[in-house]
């Protein structure tokens, strides 16, 4: 993942694509699993644990995993049905590296708040120097329903800055980076919900990349 910075919002986007290694990758919100799974076929000595609270559009490729693996099976590959108000005890402590990638709902409201109990159970499931990558897209228009229902703030970098960075501080997580994506970048993101946002021209996507400290 990234490298340290001085939270610039001009970056290398490579740094927020760079999977490589070792160690146990969780995603949180996972949807269809489609990070995941791509992810897991790349880095086979990265063990990969999607996670969300639907398990509906994850049956197709958990079935998908547990085939032989000339049929597409994967051996570092789980999905865990779980809301992130109770992920599961057993995954305490596993985490390398967390990734929270175009979150809705009660998901998206909870980082892009800073919600003090989300965040102590995103440290929870983390490793020691665990780092916490979050992709956040919003369209004020086409999102308008979603974020007064919400009642979401308005994302800028002044907003990451002075509200929320502090908020993940407070919890336990050192800022390496944070900013803004441009299209181009963003859009390379292997997730369906980034295939389907490319067409929101005016959709803003924050980002910020943490480290347990």
């Amino acid at each position: 993942m990234a490298a340290q910075s001085d939270n610039s919002t001009k970056r290398n986007s490579e740094n927020l694509l760079n999977h490589t290694g070792e160690g146990v990758v969780i995603d949180i919100g996972t949807g269809d699993g489609r990070f995941v799974y791509r992810s897991a076929r790349l880095n086979p000595r990265k063990f990969y644990i999607g996670i969300d609270a639907n398990a509906a559009p994850l049956e197709k490729i958990s079935m998908k995993a547990t085939r032989k693996p000339a049929k597409g099976g994967l051996a570092n590959v789980l999905f865990i049905q779980a809301a992130i108000e109770d992920l599961p005890e057993e995954l305490n402590a596993s985490a390398d590296e967390i990734h929270i990638h175009f979150p809705w709902g009660s998901l998206l409201r909870a980082v892009v708040t800073g919600d003090e109990n989300i965040l102590a159970s995103l440290r929870r499931l983390g490793a020691p120097e665990c780092q916490l990558e979050i992709v956040i897209g919003i369209d004020e228009e086409r999102d308008r329903t979603e974020i007064e229902r919400l009642a979401l703030p308005k994302l800028s970098t002044e907003y990451l800055k002075n509200f929320l960075i502090p908020k993940y501080a407070a919890a336990g997580f050192e800022t390496l980076e944070s900013g803004v994506l441009n299209a181009s970048e963003w859009s390379r993101l292997e997730t369906s919900w980034a295939r389907k946002l490319q067409s929101g021209a005016n959709r803003q996507v924050i980002f910020l990349i943490l480290q347990l400290a």
